[in-house]
């Protein structure tokens, strides 16, 4: 299997897991009534589960707009960015099915429909997703903020903007996890809003981390030893 396959594949299962779980806790609870767990902590918690099964892979983004963002950025190869969505947009499709197939008795598949004006949700997405992306483009790119707590910064990330927005629009920041449910659930009209919204913001966020970062290493003043940041 080429590498291109083993990224197609991590980005097809991560995407898929994140629409299963977190948009099935949905299904469920309007199911069986059940929801121990509040929906925001289920997406992020599944969103971080899944950064540290692939994430080594494919870089986990499970998103086109980060993918779009990390590519105008110049942080992701171009010619990757067809693959990468493809994998995303077929991994919600295939959620979904499953979770029609798993889990009959509604025909709520948790699609993102804004319950405010088309240009009030426009703002929440490019907001919400302008937030995570920030935290997604620092522990990705950034030496100085990598390490094993990258999972649970993005999931938490996910976690707030969802609780945040999630009574607005359904706190999607996410095309692919929007795509799969509205298609299912017969609300792809408003679609556009989820992918627009999503992807400006995240590619401001690229844009405004790569203006903020310093890389050059400075000296300490008081001991002249080297010292890396901006101050």
């Amino acid at each position: 299997m080429s590498l291109r396959a083993h990224k197609f594949w991590a980005e097809f299962i991560g995407t898929f897991f994140l629409v299963f779980v977190g948009c099935g806790s949905v299904r469920m609870g309007e199911i069986y009534g059940v929801a121990d767990i509040p929906v925001p902590v289920v997406f992020g918690l599944v969103v971080a589960i899944m950064i540290y099964a692939v994430g080594h892979i494919s870089g986990a983004h499970f998103n086109p707009a980060v993918t779009l963002a990390f590519t105008v950025a110049r942080h992701f190869p171009l010619k990757q960015l067809p693959i990468y969505w493809v994998a995303q947009y077929s991994g919600a499709m295939a959620a979904c099915g499953v979770m029609a197939a798993l889990m009959p008795g509604s025909e709520n598949f948790a699609a993102t429909v804004p319950a405010t004006s088309w240009l009030m949700a426009l703002g929440w997405e490019f907001v919400l997703t302008f937030l995570l992306m920030f935290v997604i483009i620092a522990v990705a790119t950034d030496t100085r903020a990598v390490g094993m707590m990258a999972g649970v910064a993005i999931g938490s990330a996910v976690m707030v903007g969802a609780w945040l927005g999630g009574a607005v629009t359904g706190a999607s920041m996410n095309p692919a996890r929007s795509f799969g449910p509205n298609l299912f659930q017969g609300e792809m009209l408003v679609w556009w809003i989820y992918l627009l919204g999503p992807s400006l913001g995240a590619m401001a966020a690229a844009w405004c981390y790569e203006k903020i970062r310093c890389d050059l290493p400075n000296t300490d003043s008081e001991g002249g030893g080297p010292k890396h940041g901006c101050c």
